[in-house]
């Protein structure tokens, strides 16, 4: 697997200060999607041994409050064979830090066994990750107040709670957020 970007000190991809990893590779090529120069699978750098120390290092400071995989597509079967080792190494290392998770797959896809979209890795990630904001960009529902993430159809979802109870449980924001309306 291929990466395009680290970014250290995020605030934009989930709650608090993150690293976020963007993948190489994405067959969606949703119209508007913000990183359309991802979807190659060879662009960027080898997501190497030295890349996956790094930032595990990156986490370790109290502040850092998780990783967010992004992409390109993390969730196409080549990244997630790729990342599923990784990701259960950042959990077992981190367990007080939050893993998000965005995807223009939907949940029930990747959870589906008939479908190209689940893989032998797919429960281990999906496991392994707290928050998954599902769904794929759709330009006609862009909406820039939106938190976390581009279109109002995308779910952020509680993945711990979804796969404890069968049923897929909204991620609660803070309620300072929640409440708060963008004036235009």
């Amino acid at each position: 697997m291929n990466y395009s970007e680290i970014k250290y000190f995020d605030i934009a991809n989930g709650e608090g200060v993150r690293t976020s990893l963007f993948v190489s590779g994405c067959r969606h090529g949703c119209p508007g999607c913000f990183n359309p120069e991802q979807w190659d699978f060879t662009a960027g750098k080898p997501f190497s041994p030295e890349v996956q120390n790094e930032i595990l290092e990156s986490l370790a400071p109290e502040y850092v409050d998780g990783l967010s995989l992004l992409g390109g597509e993390p969730m196409e079967p080549e990244n997630q064979r790729a990342l599923v080792d990784f990701v259960e190494r950042v959990r077992e290392t981190y367990p007080e830090k939050t893993i998000w998770c965005y995807t223009g797959d939907l949940l029930e896809d990747l959870q589906n066994p008939e479908s190209a979209r689940h893989t032998e890795v797919t429960d281990r990630l999906l496991a392994a990750i707290d928050v998954l904001v599902d769904g794929p960009f759709v330009q006609a529902h862009h909406d820039i107040t939106l938190r976390f993430r581009g279109s109002s159809n995308q779910r952020i979802i509680d993945l711990p709670a979804t796969l404890a109870q069968g049923k897929v449980k909204p991620w609660r924001d803070d309620p300072q957020f929640v409440s708060h309306v963008m004036v235009v």
